[in-house]
């Protein structure tokens, strides 16, 4: 079995996408880290005010599957959807 994990940018276009980010990104981690599964969680503003570092850490292929269906299916993910992610995702061993 082996870690699902995801390392990268959360980068707005707009100071507007950067306030949607930051009102409902308290509730996402929130949710995030409740999950089953989730190891660690950390989405940080970076001094770009208009990027944050995105870092995530599953137990596993399920526990990783599982988030993705929550957010797609969350207010965090409808009102995010059009900001772009520069995500990598590894598997460690």
């Amino acid at each position: 079995m082996s870690t699902v994990r995801v390392r990268g940018r959360l980068v707005c276009a707009t100071p507007q996408e950067a306030e949607i980010v930051r009102s409902h990104l308290p509730a996402h981690v929130e949710l995030t880290r409740a999950e089953p599964g989730c190891l660690r969680f950390v989405v940080a503003q970076t001094d770009d005010t208009l990027v944050w570092w995105v870092e995530e850490l599953f137990a596993d292929d399920d526990a990783f599957d599982r988030h993705q269906r929550r957010v797609s299916q969350s207010l965090w993910g409808r009102v995010t959807a059009g900001i772009e992610r520069q995500y990598s995702i590894t598997k460690d061993v």
